[in-house]
C-alpha cells in the first residue's frame, strides 16, 4: 500500500513539474520545476529497484541543470531586482515545494527500508540473478543495446560539434595566436639584421 501511494505521488509530481517546465514564463522557474521533475523521476527509479539509475539521474541531470541555470543567467536578460521583489510573495510556495521534496525522500526511504521495492518490483533474468544492479545494467547495455549506445554517443558528438560551429565566430581583424607557426619558425624569420651606417642614426625606412 505504501509503495503504491509513493508511486502515484511521485508520478503526479513528475507530470505536474513537466507541465510547469513548458508553461512557466520565467526561464529560471522552468529550471527549478525541471529539477523537481528529475527528483521525482529518481524516486520512481528507486521504487523500481534501479538505485544506480536514480543516482545517475540526480548526479548527472541535476548537475547539468545547474550548468543550464548558469547559462540561462549569463545569456538571458533576467531582471533579478524584479525577482527579489516577489521573494516574500512566493515564499509560501517555495516552502510547499520544499516540503513535497522532503516528503518524497522520506516516503521512498520508508518503502526501501521495508524491503518492498527491490524484492517485488522487478525480478532480474536468470543469468543476472546474482549480479548487482550496476553489473546487470552494464551487461544489458553493452551486449544487447551496444549499437544503440554507440549511436547515442555519435548523436551527442554531432550535437556538440554543431553547437561549436554555430557559436564560433572568426572576426577578420583580430590577432590570434598560431602555435604551429610559432614553433615552426626558424632564425631567419625570427630576427633580421639591419646594416646601419655609423653616426647616421636609424630612419623609419630602415625599420620597414
Amino acid at each position: 500500500m505504501l509503495q503504491g501511494i509513493a508511486f502515484y505521488l511521485l508520478a503526479a509530481v513528475a507530470v505536474a513539474g513537466g507541465l510547469m517546465v513548458v508553461t512557466a514564463r520565467n526561464p529560471v522557474h522552468s529550471v527549478l520545476w525541471l529539477i523537481l521533475s528529475f527528483f521525482s523521476s529518481a524516486g520512481l527509479f528507486v521504487l523500481l529497484g534501479a538505485e544506480f539509475l536514480a543516482m545517475l539521474l540526480v548526479v548527472v541531470y541535476v548537475g547539468a541543470v545547474a550548468v543550464l541555470f548558469l547559462f540561462v543567467v549569463m545569456m538571458l536578460d533576467v531582471d533579478f531586482v524584479r525577482l527579489r521583489e516577489g521573494f516574500a510573495r512566493y515564499l509560501p510556495l517555495a516552502v510547499i515545494v520544499a516540503g513535497i521534496l522532503l516528503a518524497e525522500m522520506v516516503m521512498v526511504s520508508l518503502v526501501v527500508a521495508s524491503n518492498g521495492a527491490a524484492a517485488n518490483a522487478t525480478a532480474p533474468a536468470a543469468p543476472l540473478a546474482e549480479a548487482s544492479n550496476v553489473e546487470a545494467i552494464g551487461r544489458v547495455l553493452y551486449t544487447d543495446y551496444v549499437y544503440f549506445f554507440q549511436a547515442a554517443g555519435i548523436v551527442l558528438l554531432i550535437a556538440m560539434i554543431g553547437a561549436i560551429v554555430l557559436t564560433l565566430r572568426h572576426k577578420p581583424h583580430v590577432k590570434r595566436q598560431d602555435v604551429a607557426r610559432q614553433v615552426g619558425r626558424d632564425a631567419k624569420k625570427a630576427m633580421e639584421v639591419k646594416s646601419v651606417t655609423t653616426g647616421a642614426g636609424v630612419t623609419p625606412e630602415d625599420l620597414v
